[in-house]
Formats: C-alpha cells, structure tokens, sequence
C-alpha cells in the first residue's frame, strides 16, 4: 500500500513561491548607480570643439592616466539622441563596459582619450564620427548626431 505523503497546503506553496521570488530583490548588493555620478561644480557649460568635429566637455577631472588609442578601458556610459530618447546604457545593466579604444566608434576612440581615470565626460557626435549613413538599427538612425556622457574608471 503506498503511504499518504504530506505536501504543502496550496498557500503554503503561494508563499515560498513568493519569497523565492523576491530572494534576488533582497540579495542585490551592488552598489553601483543606475545614473552618473556627480559633476564638478566648476564643469563648463560650452562645449570644446575638436579638428574632427567631435564636441566634448570634461564633467569631472579625473586623477588618474589618460588612456592612448590603444588602451584596454573600463566605462560607464549612457547615450542619447538629440531627441532625447536614450538608446543605451551601462547603468541600466549595472554592469560597467570594458573594450580596446581601437575597436569602438571614432568619437569614443577620440573622446575618452581627453578624460583621465576616474573622471567623466560627455561627447556630442556628429554622424561620420558615429554610425554615419548606415546608422545602427533599430535604436540608431541614419546619419544621427549621438550624445554620451562616459565615466572612465580603468585604463589598461
């Protein structure tokens, strides 16, 4: 004869169910911001123009190395069209991005090279600095002027 098992009430399960579910809520112990960090007070408000066209402003000095066009950095960043509408952003994964300066967009190869570690900077990109004609579908159109702002924390 196969013996009655003693199972769990129906709301027994409800609530396990829910405190399993909310388990990740409860145990995220990154520190890290879904949004910049702070600007120095004394940030400009114009931007600086560069021979390629590539505008850019320093929000907070770093104190550490300006990376070179071949360095290995470690970012935080998010980027908008002139729209407004964001179409990416590190902070909202909470993961910050590492690449080598030489296998990114032309902008960012030239602009995180005028930041030192530690500091943030934003970029506004003209298209042939960007994805130029072809632009990046979905989220990127055609020839579309890009802005970022970049937080540097690593430079290898």
């Amino acid at each position: 004869m196969i013996e009655p098992m003693n199972l769990p009430s129906k709301s027994t399960m409800a609530a396990l169910a829910l405190a399993f579910a909310m388990l990740p809520m409860g145990c995220n112990l990154s520190t890290r911001s879904s949004s910049p960090g702070p600007e120095d007070p004394d940030a400009p408000t114009e931007f600086t123009t560069t021979d390629s066209g590539l505008k850019y402003r320093i929000l907070r000095k770093g104190s550490g190395d300006n990376p070179g066009p071949e360095s290995f950095v470690t970012v935080d960043y998010v980027g908008w069209l002139d729209s407004g509408r964001e179409f990416d952003s590190s902070y909202n994964r909470r993961e910050p991005t590492k690449f080598n300066l030489s296998s990114v967009i032309p902008a960012w190869t030239e602009g995180v090279q005028l930041v030192s570690e530690g500091g943030m900077i934003e970029l506004e990109v003209p298209s042939d600095l960007g994805y130029g004609v072809m632009g990046s579908p979905p989220e990127i159109p055609p020839n579309a002027t890009l802005h970022f702002k970049v937080e540097l924390h690593d430079v290898r």
